[in-house]
């Protein structure tokens, strides 16, 4: 391990490294720990933005570290600080400040940044947004967005992504009527076929929430937003939630080698074997991901490089969750590039009166991508069959994807993911930090789930189950309180 590490970056994937470099031996007397994050707030749970946004979590409650934290396991933390450069022939990195922070590893988790889409008139001469135009990517777009709210009455959201959606519903929750404008084809068209997309829409509009897709924003005006098909829509808010890049400059500047993202190899190092790349900057096997999973997931393979272990990362786990009210969505690994392959067999189900899409691809029997739409009861087993590659039975995958079966009065051996009690305890209940159903019967909270597993910090999508499983041990301690 070298005796400096220093991490740049204060989102996810840089406290989740953080968090296990410390697990491992931490800061001592013969090495250190530094986090230089450019945001003021301590290191937050970007994918919950939304539920604050809902108004079902605290700002605070998003934290993951507090500062108390970080200065009591000996990391020192600089928030509200921005590396410019990296000196790699000094190993130091460069502050805006002027000053100078030595190291012997480097890690950059520098996030992604978010990119203006092409509307006219979103930008003032003076550089600022226009008055109604809100970004949210970070707690201060949240915060801004939420002032904004008593006087508003309608929103427009640009962009049909994971965000979009979790936005569009937080707004709906908070009483405001909500359209959303996507320029592709579909819903989630970067995750999901046409088919789960349409369904999405279907969903949507029976909550009230009107969808136009394959119209692009072209321009916004004082009568309102201009679509490419020549309608105008107004509104008192208008949310940016589409686009957005690995954040890449400070590689580039360094001389390290950049396409898309910051390019790494198995052991998520860059062209200079002492100088990492984690998270939504790392592009590695010629892609960047987005996703807390897979974030995490090399996190955890570099604290076990930068600890003398010989961990690699392969880019096999990449699960995504929709944190929204009111809709369910999971995809795990890349569902339209794995129907691609000539050995691909597709299994799908749809039910768009009732909401549901289930798609599963399989590769000689094995689960290699899927998509679920509006019914996750089976999603702790078909994530468990995905991430450990499972090979299937035949029609097994039928049965994963109907939910569990009674057949002459008795039940299926395969519980869905509702019936937690019913769940192994090697079965997966958080796909972000790969957390299992044991492990969180094993906690007495969910505040001790969160310290010792980090389930449900994540997407969230967790929770509910977590809190299905801890059921016995809570009522065990209410009955002893009795």
């Amino acid at each position: 391990m070298g005796r400096r590490i220093v991490i740049v970056g204060g989102g996810m994937a840089a406290v989740r490294l953080a968090e296990l470099l410390v697990s491992r031996g931490g800061a001592d007397g013969d090495r250190s720990i530094t986090v230089v994050g450019d945001e003021r707030h301590p290191p937050y749970n970007r994918i919950l933005l939304s539920a604050v946004l809902e108004g079902t979590h605290r700002p605070e409650a998003i934290t993951l570290r507090s500062r108390t934290w970080f200065a009591a396991h000996g990391v020192a933390a600089h928030q509200g600080a921005r590396v410019v450069d990296v000196h790699r022939d000094r190993k130091v990195v460069e502050l805006a400040d002027r000053s100078e922070i030595g190291y012997d590893r480097l890690v950059l988790a520098t996030g992604s940044i978010p990119t203006l889409p092409p509307i006219r008139g979103l930008v003032r001469r003076d550089g600022s947004l226009h008055p109604k135009v809100h970004a949210f990517r970070s707690l201060d777009d949240c915060a801004r967005l939420l002032d904004a709210l008593p006087t508003a009455r309608t929103a427009i959201v640009i962009g049909g992504g994971l965000l979009g959606l979790q936005v569009a519903r937080a707004l709906s929750v908070r009483g405001l009527r909500v359209e959303i404008v996507e320029g592709a084809d579909s819903l989630l068209h970067s995750h999901v076929d046409e088919a789960a997309g349409a369904v999405l829409r279907r969903s949507l509009t029976k909550l009230g929430t009107d969808v136009y897709t394959g119209a692009r924003a072209v321009r916004l005006t004082d009568e309102g937003l201009v679509l490419d098909n020549g309608f105008t829509l107004d509104a008192d808010l208008f949310v940016l939630t589409a686009g957005g890049r690995p954040s890449v400059n400070l590689a580039r500047r360094a001389g390290l080698e950049t396409r898309r993202g910051i390019v790494v190899d198995d052991t998520l190092a860059t062209t200079d074997p002492e100088i990492f790349a984690i998270g939504d900057c790392a592009q590695h096997d010629g892609r960047t991901t987005g996703f807390v999973p897979p974030a995490w997931e090399q996190a955890g393979v570099l604290a076990d490089r930068l600890t003398g272990g010989d961990a690699t990362y392969d880019g096999h786990r990449v699960v995504a969750r929709l944190r929204a009210t009111d809709l369910e969505v999971a995809v795990l690994g890349d569902p339209e590039r794995a129907r691609l392959d000539p050995g691909a067999e597709v299994v799908a189900v749809s039910n768009p009166i009732r909401g549901t899409h289930r798609l599963l691809v399989l590769r000689d029997n094995v689960i290699v991508a899927a998509t679920l739409v509006g019914d996750l009861r089976q999603v702790g087993l078909i994530t468990q069959a995905f991430d450990r590659r499972t090979r299937l039975a035949d029609g097994e995958s039928s049965l994963l994807l109907t939910g569990p079966r009674s057949v002459a009065g008795a039940s299926s051996p395969h519980p869905s993911a509702g019936a937690a009690s019913l769940l192994p305890d090697d079965a997966e209940v958080c796909a972000c930090a790969g957390v299992s159903a044991g492990r969180i019967r094993a906690c007495a909270s969910l505040g001790e789930v969160r310290e010792q597993t980090r389930a449900t910090t994540g997407c969230g999508g967790c929770r509910s189950v977590c809190e299905q499983l801890l059921a016995p041990q809570l009522l065990k301690g209410t009955a002893h309180v009795a």
